[in-house]
């Protein structure tokens, strides 16, 4: 059962997710109400394959997300950009920007990192949605920001971005439970290409999920502590650790008290974190 202690937390920002100073404002000109807010949140975002080559695709922090974008347009951001003066990243910063805004309402909400089974047919393809609290029903739905009209007819999407059913986004937890039962193939969890899905690939989500529960929403390609390698076997200790986590995780209503677990120092997010992409150390607040 979710708590009001944890809808409380999950109503605030967290240290990725607050504007500067002044600024938040920016956040709450935004639509509080779904799916008026992924419209929005499309309309200042764009996916491209490269971003991660991008320096904007390496952005961790709101704030900074929020700096280039009245940068290169200073109108308030209720207003769509052009695709061209769009903000390039990933499905991490679709998500996180949404969260951002919620939160700024006062509405619970978090990123999970999980895989979505609509993108490729026969995989479970690397992923970030939002999940918010829906006060009306009581419930934890999952939404997808970056969803549009066209991408939606492009894959065939028949369901609201809105309200992703889970049987078409697994929650890494879930999806470490399903492989650990032989109902899901852990080679087809990830990405297309040689050595992008597999064990260590799972793994590495789930603990980038239970960051996320502990308002710590780091990129897909951020790497610490007891993430293993793509050539690294996940020893007995591990797996019955991650067997923990997933169990947790993989409910919403149990979710956040994996936040007791992410204090293990091996999950905790440290001060500096290794960018897989650009093979680099780098800090994960960065002031400016």
């Amino acid at each position: 059962m979710t708590t009001q202690s944890a809808l409380q937390s999950y109503a605030e920002p967290g240290p990725l997710t607050t504007a500067e100073p002044g600024t938040a404002a920016v956040l709450t000109g935004l639509p509080s109400t779904l799916p008026d807010l992924i419209v929005a949140v499309q309309g200042l975002l764009i996916h491209e394959p490269g971003s991660a080559q991008s320096a904007t695709g390496h952005l961790r922090m709101t704030h900074q997300i929020l700096a280039h974008l009245l940068a290169a347009d200073p109108r308030p951001l209720i207003e769509a950009r052009p695709p061209a003066q769009r903000l390039a990243g990933c499905c991490r910063h679709f998500t996180l920007l949404a969260v951002a805004v919620l939160r700024a309402h006062g509405i619970p909400a978090r990123a999970r990192c999980g895989f979505a089974r609509y993108f490729v047919p026969g995989l479970h393809g690397d992923h970030w949605v939002v999940e918010y609290w829906n006060a009306a029903t009581s419930r934890w739905i999952l939404a997808d920001a970056q969803l549009g009209p066209v991408l939606c007819a492009a894959l065939g999407v028949s369901f609201e971005p809105n309200d992703v059913p889970r049987e078409q986004f697994a929650v890494a937890g879930d999806a470490w439970i399903r492989c650990r039962k032989g109902e899901l193939d852990p080679s087809r969890c990830g990405l297309e290409g040689e050595g992008q899905s597999g064990w260590w690939w799972i793994a590495g989500n789930l603990i980038r999920d239970v960051a996320a529960l502990a308002k710590m929403e780091m990129l897909p390609w951020d790497v610490w502590g007891a993430m293993p390698g793509p050539d690294e076997p996940i020893n007995d200790v591990l797996a019955d650790d991650l067997d923990q986590l997933a169990a947790i995780t993989a409910d919403p209503d149990t979710a956040a008290e994996s936040r007791a677990l992410y204090d293990n120092g091996r999950f905790r997010v440290p001060v500096r974190v290794y960018n897989f992409l650009r093979r680099t150390d780098e800090p994960v607040i960065e002031i400016t």
